[in-house]
């Protein structure tokens, strides 16, 4: 038993990350836990005799085989904070969890990603905002985050599996049970566009502690949160809190002031989030976002069949704004040829006139 291996038996008998942490600095390593009688870890004053009655009796290497076993089963992967491919976002936060089951796959752009976290009981049109925006930025190629719930972690889920995008649900319970029941086959599509992750092993049951604990990894995998719908006392606000502890960005589409179910967004606006209309709203704030939508962009501009002069000045502008002559000068295009470009480039959509003859790519 190494290490890795201890942590994830560690997290077998569903110890927190907080706890483990404890233990290792208790013991000084997790070998030397593994290795502990009986009366030394009966001796440990900060856990309950409950879990110091799970350490011993599991203490067993044929039921860390077994619990392994069970997992290769079930069809999902293990993943520990020691690992090279731990997501880099989520290694960041405060308390991130040892220990994470994944299905599906996760992959580094992944790292470019927004949540996307809202009311169970949504209405029509926090539902159909979750979809717009998720779609919309899944088109772009950035992953959504959000927790399979009902309402609109659910829409979110699918707005961003219509645009062939990633999403990445988050669950409150083991990766073995599909809760809700009624996303089966969300659960199962998600697995082949992206990954469920849960830092709960195998037989957690979604119980209500278990969400707030969650949402930590929601916002923690993510650039920034957005909240669609939310009341005054909502899992999604305690989402948005940890955003913020977190140093995401946190951001709430506006909502009818005589809806209960908007009162937790339309309150995190008045306390600073900021207040997003459109998905430029987000891109804005966020320079990775910004960064790889320009990428895009410029992808999406190549197969415009550009002339020569056309490529020098989208090339020339790529970076941020400039003048015309500015353009000119870095081009080695006369002032009219320049001006002439522009203005057909403009008429194509790919080039907009800022005051004072600047000149910019468009969605940026």
């Amino acid at each position: 038993m190494n290490s890795r291996d201890i942590l994830i038996w560690l997290n077998s008998l569903n110890i927190n990350s907080n706890t483990i942490e404890k233990l290792e600095e208790y013991f000084g390593s997790f070998y030397s836990l593994w290795e502990a009688s009986t009366d030394f870890i009966n001796n440990i004053n900060f856990i309950s005799e409950y879990f110091k009655s799970v350490l011993v009796k599991y203490k067993d290497i044929h039921y860390y085989e077994d619990y392994i076993n069970k997992v290769q089963k079930s069809g999902a992967k293990i993943i520990t904070i020691f690992d090279d491919d731990y997501p880099k976002h989520l290694k960041s936060i405060y308390n991130p969890p040892k220990v994470i089951y994944i299905k599906g796959s996760l992959e580094s752009k992944d790292e470019v990603s927004i949540a996307i976290v809202g009311a169970r009981k949504a209405t029509a049109y926090g539902k159909w905002a979750a979809e717009k925006f998720a779609k919309e930025l899944a088109s772009l190629g950035i992953t959504i985050v959000s927790g399979l719930a009902y309402g609109i972690d659910t829409k979110a889920h699918e707005g961003a599996l219509i645009a062939e995008g990633r999403t990445i649900a988050v669950l409150g319970n083991g990766i073995d049970l599909i809760y809700p029941k009624t996303n089966k086959a969300l659960f199962e599509k998600i697995q082949n566009n992206g990954a469920i992750i849960t830092e709960y092993p195998l037989g957690v049951h979604p119980l209500p502690y278990n969400f707030p604990m969650r949402n930590r990894i929601i916002s923690g995998l993510s650039l920034g949160v957005l909240v669609v719908e939310a009341s005054k006392k909502s899992g999604s606000l305690i989402t948005a809190q940890m955003a913020l502890e977190q140093g995401r960005e946190v951001f709430a589409i506006p909502g009818n002031i005589n809806s209960v179910y908007s009162k937790g967004t339309n309150m995190l606006i008045k306390d600073g989030a900021k207040l997003v209309m459109d998905i430029n709203d987000i891109i804005e704030e966020i320079t990775l976002l910004k960064n790889r939508i320009k990428t895009k962009r410029i992808k999406e501009v190549s197969h415009f069949n550009l002339g020569k002069d056309e490529i020098k000045i989208v090339e020339c502008i790529k970076e941020y704004p400039k003048h015309c002559d500015e353009i000119s000068f870095q081009t080695g295009l006369g002032i009219k040829e320049v001006n002439s470009i522009l203005t057909i480039l403009e008429l194509k959509g790919i080039v907009r006139q800022l005051p004072g003859k600047t000149f910019q790519l468009t969605d940026f």
